[in-house]
């Protein structure tokens, strides 16, 4: 399904097994997410908006970790593009590396968000804990599975999406 169909998000997320839980997460990091959009002239908003929406698709089949490979190989699979496939495979922390995927068990892919897109939905994902918007410090202390490498990168995201929305 193209990114431009008519078919609304939350059914998207309905249909592929989602939670109402999930999808108010969904909900409310793409609230936070087009907070930081409105803030940087340079985002795609509407890349940040569908991504922020569909990133947590994955959990449909799985809550594992490995819900965000889950998530953009379905996406893929159903026509969406490249870049929003990419912002759901790199949401996990502050991204992980093709090494610490392989050390997770997950597929070996360098999953670090690149964009200033993938950036925002990463930073506005590790900011609300089920659908209450929390800190980067409790995002961090709630990490405690991730490789150490992994929480580092999500302090240095924050800051950086920080400065590049014009927050700091």
């Amino acid at each position: 399904m193209p990114d431009h169909a008519p078919i609304p998000h939350e059914k998207l997320l309905q249909d592929a097994g989602c939670s109402a839980k999930v999808i108010a997460h969904c909900r409310a990091v793409t609230e936070c997410a087009l907070e930081y959009a409105k803030g940087n002239p340079a985002v795609n908003f509407s890349l940040v908006e569908t991504g922020a929406m569909l990133h947590d698709i994955g959990r449909g089949s799985t809550h594992g970790i490995d819900h965000a490979q889950a998530g953009a190989d379905l996406l893929r699979r159903m026509g969406f593009s490249e870049e929003i496939a990419r912002i759901v495979e790199c949401h996990t922390g502050a991204g992980l590396t093709a090494d610490e995927c392989t050390l997770l068990g997950l597929s070996p892919r360098d999953c670090i968000p690149t964009t200033i897109e993938e950036k925002i939905v990463c930073h506005a994902d590790n900011l609300i804990a089920g659908h209450r918007r929390t800190t980067i410090e409790e995002s961090l202390e709630s990490a405690s599975h991730l490789p150490k490498k992994a929480r580092e990168r999500m302090y240095r995201l924050a800051l950086e999406v920080e400065m590049l929305c014009g927050r700091l």
